[in-house]
């Protein structure tokens, strides 16, 4: 039995290895090869340089001369901006509309509700390009030019679903003794909402919203169906580099990313703590 036990132990500590090895070890030959001073083949290594952030942001390199990938800088900054501001007013909306119906579907009662919550869930359930194809189709007998506004719209039908799950996850957590004790005490329903739910929900509902930021900033598939020809982000970007080979400049833009979302996922935890 001691054998077995051990043999057994032995396993899952292999797989587990072998799990973060698979899931990690490509990110980090992302981080290294950034630094590649070789600007034709990436796979070669010959030499460290941190040039290829330079030139992502602007600066001119002696190193990257003869082999500028990148058409223009403005054209990536201008991806930039068009991410961040989906991303925001993305973020806005769904966390709004996601934690109304987590509320809603939570606290009250009424006809078709499990409907409703299955129904919350098939946008996550759906493949993206099936999900793209049919925004394109609505967008377009609906006479609405594709642009940000659209993206946005885009990206909202299945983020708020996120948003949902999330909120609805604090919600099953939730006691609701202090808001009786609120009632008791006089308060009325906006007072218990603002000074007892909501501090309750606040770590669910910054966690949802931290969530759908960083899909909306991720997403290719979507956007790239309802973007139309004159918006670009920033996934839509590195894709069109992509077609071209991979580049020094494609893994520095992706590191910089990873370093985001990772900047991202920290504010989260940090705040989360500070609620607890």
């Amino acid at each position: 039995m001691r054998i077995a036990a051990a043999l057994f132990r032995g396993s899952l500590y292999a797989y587990t290895a072998l799990f973060f090895a698979f899931i990690y070890i490509p990110l980090v030959l992302i981080v290294v090869y950034s630094f590649n001073a070789n600007p034709i083949n990436m796979m070669t290594w010959s030499g460290f340089t941190t040039e290829w952030y330079a030139q992502v942001l602007g600066f001119k390199t002696t190193i990257s001369e003869n082999a500028l990938y990148i058409e223009s800088t403005d054209q990536l900054v201008a991806a930039v901006l068009n991410s961040l501001k989906i991303a925001t007013a993305t973020t806005i909306i769904a966390t709004v509309f996601g934690t109304a119906i987590a509320l809603a579907l939570h606290r009250f009662n009424f006809v078709g509700q499990g409907f409703y919550r299955v129904v919350m869930f098939m946008p996550m359930l759906m493949p993206d390009i099936v999900l793209g194809i049919a925004l394109l189709i609505f967008f377009v007998n609906a006479g609405i030019s594709l642009g940000i506004t659209t993206i946005i719209i885009g990206q909202c039908t299945f983020l708020i679903s996120y948003v949902f799950i999330v909120v609805s996850a604090r919600l099953a957590g939730m006691d609701r003794t202090l808001e009786n004790a609120s009632a008791d005490l006089g308060a009325n329903e906006w007072t218990t909402f603002r000074r007892v739910v909501l501090p309750q929900l606040m770590p669910g509902i910054l966690g949802g919203a931290l969530l759908a930021f960083i899909i909306s900033m991720d997403d290719l598939v979507i956007t790239y169906f309802i973007a139309g020809i004159d918006v670009t982000t920033l996934p839509m970007f590195i894709f069109s580099m992509l077609r071209r080979g991979i580049k020094p400049e494609i893994n520095a833009i992706a590191v910089m990313m990873l370093t985001f979302s990772f900047v991202i996922a920290s504010i989260g935890l940090y705040l989360r703590s500070r609620q607890k």
